[in-house]
């Protein structure tokens, strides 16, 4: 039987401009890792440490535009 690995799954940060210095990414969810994140918003570097070190993969997603029907909103 063969093991899923696991999947960290991030996008990009929708309220951020180009130049700054803040996160650019969102951490959205992780699957088959037992993971605790304290952190809202993570750079590409610290996704990448903590994929290598966990093993796991990265997965972008796509970008929502506004306006789509099947837009779903999720709180904080």
């Amino acid at each position: 039987m063969a093991t899923q690995k696991a999947k960290i799954f991030y996008r990009d940060r929708t309220k951020i401009g180009e130049g700054k210095k803040s996160p650019r990414f969102k951490l959205v969810a992780v699957s088959g890792i037992d993971m605790k994140i304290y952190a809202k918003h993570m750079r590409k570097q610290e996704l990448e440490q903590i994929a290598e070190a966990t093993g796991a993969e990265l997965v972008l997603l796509a970008a929502i535009k506004k306006g789509d029907k099947d837009e779903v909103e999720v709180k904080d």
